[in-house]
């Protein structure tokens, strides 16, 4: 059962965190220690600014992320989000360390905008690598001014203190000791700390590190965790939105009368918006068949073939990224010149859990929204504004959230739900169907990448121009030895620039970088083809200067067990570089490629990351392992068709993810890198899948596939 809108913190279920009402919370941080600290954000970290998107700027002080009650428990409040990557329980460990205290006694509330910081959103690999920093900072200040407490009250110098468990000792009388519990003694104490607190060394960790059992784990295995569809609040309706054919299809005319003769049905009109409502999903999707709607043609005529010539022809002029040195000298002085284009289609989400939404309003006019968001404080902006009221009327609340990838960063369909709870004056629940899901998605966006290469006598990459249609500049800076290149873009997977795009694009799994990736490093392999030198060994040849990626390849080649040959070998070898989110990459994929139907089977993967200090190996593994099984998604055959404004994909039946037997032999190797600090871990690995596998179809069949996906058709069509 799940509690009123008034009295609601976080779902039950959630497993995480012991469900409280406003007036426990209450208690609890007026009697607590509720610990304020001045903290700088780390070097690099990415800072929120005013956008489209409806972000809000950040408060300066970076308080309330730690609370600790009289009872010695900690609440850690996050704005991030749980949609599967594992940060309820990292995030955690990172706030343990630093406290002194037992994970077993540290609580989290994450992606509440009532109770938690403001936060940019989940996305990015931003939480360890650059949260993480901020986390612990405010756990070290708020062990600090503990043990500054515990001084005073045991009448010990700080320097003979010791903290373990949550308890302050003396080193020299094991008579003086308190607990945290004790030294809030129930009151509030705000108390800043001369200077930085001091972190713990690396070395000296032993909760990072480890890898406890997933805090997520038993309730979604057994089913008792909470998405925003099963948020139920009392008097709740169903919404089915009337929908257009087709994106940018205009409506001519619309006819509920039908819809609105059934009973206990409810037609809602809020400007463009129409919605039938009931208190059952199933009668509502009755009512809403019964909506006669009339619509014009879509503006767009472009399908999934024809995109890339109208790519290449509205995308606006190219801004340079990366360049250094004199790329025309550099090709005045190569033996040998390689151009060639790569093709990449658009790329739906497709995530299990529908976007999914559901809103209240209180007597007091206050808006709760319970969504199935990545962004829930830029989201309850995007709500206040679309209510015109401010944004301390809107609470967004995000349960777990099922698979996002980039795809929830937008959340039309919790703004549909509040402006309905408004207009309907009762709970609403916006549950997109599976077409829905396609239709609205925000694609990882079509891509024409054409690359220059020139080598010298010797092997050497002299010159690279590179110039990227689409999908942006993330991993398209190549980081080989090359003293002269030059990278341009056009239009990225944020901004639909010029019209390039029929309908919404977004972020998806390291947007971007699957397609930059994948064009680079088949280059470099075909590079190495043209010169007659092992693929490994010419990679090897031009990362002289980069100490880093050759420790990631040569592990990889070790691990794998890389015998040099030339390819085409007919072993079906292909091997991969990428940098991504701070973390380094090397893949190795072994292929089988059925001669007769061009089928490709992916049989064994080798995936080495350079991640820095790993905060919880088993997590970072499965993130590794599902970037991988993702990734043959995009590599063999996900591609959105559509034709005249239509998306012709509406299921799983034509749009194919990875199934089981898909998934080959996985080997993960993480290298011990304690001098890094932690990077980012929920994406770099997939950002390798896509060029390993077409380098491995090469090298079995000896021909090559230059456009995404990797589908029989295409291979059977390079063979011919």
């Amino acid at each position: 059962m799940t509690k009123t809108t008034e009295e609601m913190i976080v779902p039950e279920g959630w497993g995480f965190v012991d469900t409280v009402d406003r007036r426990d919370f209450l208690k609890l941080t007026g009697t607590g220690l509720l610990v304020i600290f001045a903290l700088t954000p780390p070097e690099g970290m990415l800072r929120p600014v005013w956008n489209p998107a409806g972000m809000q700027r950040p408060s300066p002080d970076f308080n309330a992320f730690v609370h600790i009650g009289a009872d010695g428990r900690v609440t850690m409040m996050v704005g991030k989000i749980e949609m599967g990557q594992g940060v309820m329980t990292s995030l955690p460990q990172l706030a343990a360390e630093e406290l002194g205290v037992s994970l077993a006694s540290v609580d989290v509330v994450l992606g509440d905008t009532e109770l938690c910081p403001f936060d940019m959103g989940t996305f990015g690999s931003l939480s360890v690598r650059t949260l993480g920093p901020v986390l612990r900072a405010a756990a070290a200040e708020a062990r600090a001014v503990l043990v500054q407490m515990a001084s005073e009250k045991l009448g010990a110098p700080v320097s003979e203190l010791q903290v373990k468990d949550g308890v302050v000792s003396s080193r020299t009388d094991s008579t003086k000791h308190v607990s945290y519990g004790e030294l809030t003694a129930g009151k509030r104490i705000e108390r800043r700390l001369d200077g930085k607190a001091a972190l713990e060394a690396v070395a000296n960790f032993t909760i990072v590190g480890t890898s406890p059992l997933r805090r997520d784990a038993i309730d979604k295995v057994t089913g008792r965790a909470k998405y925003s569809g099963d948020i139920i609040p009392p008097g709740a309706l169903h919404a089915r939105v009337v929908r257009a054919p087709a994106h940018g299809a205009e409506r001519l005319s619309i006819d509920t009368t039908a819809a609105e003769g059934v009973s206990g049905v409810r037609v809602v009109r809020d400007a463009e918006l129409v919605a039938v409502l009931h208190a059952h999903r199933d009668e509502a999707d009755k009512a809403l068949k019964l909506v006669k709607a009339t619509y014009g043609p879509a503006p767009s005529t472009l399908d999934n073939e024809t995109i890339f010539a109208h790519l290449e022809k509205s995308a606006p002029e190219g801004r340079a990224v990366a360049q250094g040195g004199d790329v025309a000298a550099g090709e005045k002085g190569a033996a040998q010149l390689v151009t060639q284009k790569y093709l990449k289609g658009y790329v739906a989400h497709a995530p299990m859990e529908t976007h999914s939404a559901v809103a209240s309003m209180g007597a007091d006019g206050k808006i709760t929204v319970w969504a199935s968001t990545q962004t829930p404080f830029p989201l309850q902006t995007q709500v206040a504004r679309a209510l015109k009221i401010s944004t301390d009327k809107v609470r967004v609340i995000t349960p777990f959230v099922g698979g996002g990838f980039g795809g929830k960063s937008a959340s039309q369909q919790a703004i549909e739900a509040a402006r309905l709870t408004v207009a309907a004056g009762k709970p609403v629940r916006v549950v997109w169907d599976r077409t829905e899901e396609f239709f609205f998605d925000t694609f990882d966006p079509a891509a024409v990448i054409t690359i220059r290469a020139g080598m010298d006598s010797a092997h050497k990459i002299v010159s690279w121009d590179y110039e990227v249609i689409g999908a942006g500049e993330r991993g398209s800076q190549q980081f080989y030895d090359v003293a002269n290149h030059r990278t341009m873009v056009r239009g990225g997977w944020n901004a639909n620039q010029n019209g390039m795009h029929p309908f919404g694009i977004g972020p998806w799994r390291a947007p971007g970088a699957n397609a930059n990736t994948f064009a680079r490093e088949v280059h470099i392999d075909l590079l190495a083809q043209k010169v007659g030198m092992d693929p490994v060994g010419f990679r090897e040849l031009n990362l002289v200067k980069n100490a880093r990626m050759l420790r990631v390849l040569r592990a990889a080649a070790e691990k794998f067990g890389w015998d040099p040959k030339v390819s085409p070998s007919k072993r079906g070898f292909g091997v991969a570089l990428g940098d991504d989110a701070g973390t380094y990459v090397g893949t190795i994929a072994r292929v089988k490629v059925d001669h007769a139907t061009g089928a490709v089977q992916v049989e064994r993967v080798v995936c080495v990351q350079d991640m820095g200090v790993v905060v919880n190996p088993v997590g970072a593994m499965q993130q590794l392992e599902g970037c991988i099984t993702m990734g043959l998604g995009y590599t063999l055959a996900e591609e959105v068709r559509f034709k005249d404004g239509v998306v012709l994909d509406k299921n799983f039946p034509t749009y194919h993810i990875p199934r089981f037997s898909w998934v080959p032999k996985i080997e993960g190797v993480l290298l011990d890198s304690p001098d890094l600090p932690a990077q980012g871990g929920g994406e770099p690995a997939i950002v390798t899948v896509g060029a390993a596998v077409a380098n491995a179809v090469y090298d079995a069949i000896g021909a090559r596939v230059v456009q995404l996906p990797l589908t029989p058709a295409r291979v059977k069509a390079a063979m011919g």
